[in-house]
């Protein structure tokens, strides 16, 4: 290569009442969205003397550790029921166990709620016991959509007797009163105060719910909550964390092996007649782009099986190619010859749609901005140029640059734009400001690349160290990790984040090796061998954990999947194990 340069309702949990709705229908939701069921006067009749009849339990601590209180525990099961719409089951709970979801008093006062009964819902307010300033803010949340139910039913006098003699004498939320003031003479702003759609009274409980103590209130879904909260502290003490499901089994306590790590070569894509300096997957995972030292790119396919199969040869450039680019919808890719043109292309067909290009000077980086029109190139001259859609340049500016650009990214909300300044140090640029910060490394910069959320960039340095770099605010960046092991002499190596929400650093090597880190440790954990050149660039596929992919001096791609055995074997294969489309299959990591 060359070298440098949820939700059900609060009311599923009400125990059953013999109060009837207010006659005001339009503000209550409808049965089967808020199914209300009268409990049963005697569950025994029906499950059994020894299901209803209230047990003694003495221990009020359980669990292995004896922390957990009993009727905590219970209370929030029982929350858990009604919130799943098991109602029956729920009251039995609390029959069976002698511990009540709620205090009658706050039974009393959420059905009050959700008939509309607003002064009376005031007067248990006062007598459940809380701190003043909490009455007052849960007061205010009734009152208010007391004031909003008389202004839709036209009694705007009650509404404006409300606002004056009941809401503004609590003093609190000065500035919503002035709102609430405004939907007076304009109703039209009640669906900006959040007073729009069904089921009104039921966002009162749930707005009340965030004002009360847990203790008088069991919060909404807690019991999943705290699953979920398990499960995280599994998930982030699981070293080698790499899991391609969305969900985690509760059965058992969830662990990755180092299995879970790319390791093995699974297909060697040999399509290109020289080095292959850049390879880097689409944002959906579904291609695979290389570029070369043969002036050209090459869009591969991942199918459904998991092997790649070439889609498109890119071919125009009359220089090396440098580089690609994605955009955000991968429907389009850009390639960077070197010191040449930047091409744009229609992945679907494979067809050059336009060529960018200034007289006099090359271009030498690429890169979408995430409105996916609008393209950034880094020019010869040590400046960007921005190009519209139709093709025409519609910005440029030079910074403080002292040397020509080469790398370049853009961060996710398009406000960041990062690149080469001088030779050690890196420069992240605000578009729209252009405020200027930077990152000041020990020596030569050759490469970087920036994480998925566009907070953090990985950058290689002279001496082969890899160094990570949060930018993620507007203050000075800090360097949190070093990764360390990987050769780098002479030529630019490039680095990717990868993995499960990026837990893992993967870079390439002069001694022809693939090396991966633990990103929040440090840690080597895996080599990978199977080229036999340089391998220049790395890249892991986004949304496939499970795939790494390769580019080397020696021309090939590879591609990297788990260390299992009996690799599924693609049905057009050759006796001699190759593809004629220039992928060759292996069962391991042979050269």
């Amino acid at each position: 290569m060359g070298g440098l340069g949820e939700e059900e309702p609060p009311s599923k949990r009400i125990k059953p009442s013999s109060l009837q709705f207010c006659t005001n229908s339009s503000f209550l939701p409808q049965t089967h969205n808020l199914p209300l069921s009268t409990k049963p006067p005697n569950p025994s009749l029906e499950f059994g003397a020894s299901m209803a009849r209230p047990v003694p339990h003495p221990q009020a601590l359980i669990g292995s550790k004896g922390f957990i209180k009993r009727d905590e525990f219970v209370r929030i099961i029982t929350k858990a029921l009604y919130s799943l719409g098991y109602e029956r089951s729920g009251s039995i709970l609390e029959e069976e166990s002698g511990i009540q979801l709620h205090e009658p008093v706050i039974d009393l006062f959420r059905k009050q709620v959700l008939n509309g009964d607003w002064d009376g819902s005031i007067q248990t307010l006062h007598k459940i016991g809380l701190e003043q300033n909490i009455v007052k803010s849960a007061a205010f949340v009734v009152l208010e959509h007391k004031f909003f139910e008389l202004l839709k039913n036209g009694n705007i006098l009650e509404a404006l007797k409300t606002l004056q003699a009941e809401i503004s004498p609590l003093e609190v939320k000065k500035e919503r009163v002035h709102a609430l003031t405004g939907c007076i003479l304009c109703p039209a702003r009640f669906a900006e105060l959040g007073f729009a759609g069904e089921n009104c009274r039921v966002r009162v409980l749930e707005e009340l719910q965030n004002i009360f103590p847990p203790s008088i209130m069991v919060p909404e879904r807690r019991l999943e909550q705290l699953v979920e909260q398990a499960l995280n502290v599994q998930k982030d003490a699981c070293y080698f964390h790499n899991f391609k499901g969305k969900t985690l089994s509760l059965y058992m306590d969830h662990r990755c092996g180092k299995e879970q790590i790319p390791s093995r070569t699974t297909q060697v894509l040999d399509a290109h007649q020289d080095e292959v300096w850049y390879i880097q997957f689409s944002n959906n995972g579904k291609y695979l782009a290389s570029a070369s030292h043969d002036t050209t790119a090459i869009i591969w396919e991942v199918n459904a099986d998991g092997q790649l199969s070439v889609k498109h040869k890119l071919t125009g450039h009359i220089q090396p190619v440098l580089m690609v680019s994605w955009s955000p919808d991968d429907q389009q890719i850009l390639t960077c010859g070197m010191e040449e043109s930047v091409r744009l292309w229609d992945t679907c067909s494979g067809r050059c749609l336009r060529v960018y290009e200034k007289a006099g000077l090359g271009l030498i980086s690429c890169g979408f901005f995430p409105n996916g029109k609008d393209i950034i190139t880094g020019i010869t001259d040590k400046s960007f140029s921005v190009w519209g859609p139709d093709g025409r340049e519609i910005d440029s500016f030079k910074c403080q640059q002292q040397t020509k650009t080469s790398d370049l990214a853009i961060t996710c909300d398009g406000r960041l734009i990062v690149s080469l300044n001088k030779e050690k140090v890196i420069l992240l640029t605000d578009r729209e400001t252009k405020r200027e910060r930077v990152i000041e490394e020990q020596e030569c910069v050759t490469s970087f690349s920036l994480s998925s959320d566009g907070k953090f960039l990985l950058v290689n340095v002279f001496s082969g160290q890899i160094h990570l770099w949060f930018i993620g605010n507007d203050g000075l960046p800090s360097l949190i990790m070093r990764y360390k092991g990987h050769r780098r002499a002479r030529y630019v190596i490039r680095s990717c984040f990868g993995g499960t929400e990026q837990a893992f650093i993967a870079s390439g090597s002069e001694d022809s090796l693939v090396y991966i880190w633990h990103r929040a440790t440090g840690d080597l954990i895996e080599t990978l061998a199977g080229h036999s050149g340089t391998v220049n660039c790395v890249s892991w596929n986004p949304t496939n954990p499970y795939m790494l992919a390769s580019a080397s001096d020696d021309h090939t791609v590879r591609i990297w999947g788990l260390n299992k055995p009996n690799i599924h074997k693609r049905k057009d294969l050759s006796e001699n194990g190759s593809c004629s489309n220039g992928v060759h299959q292996c069962n391991g990591n042979s050269k």
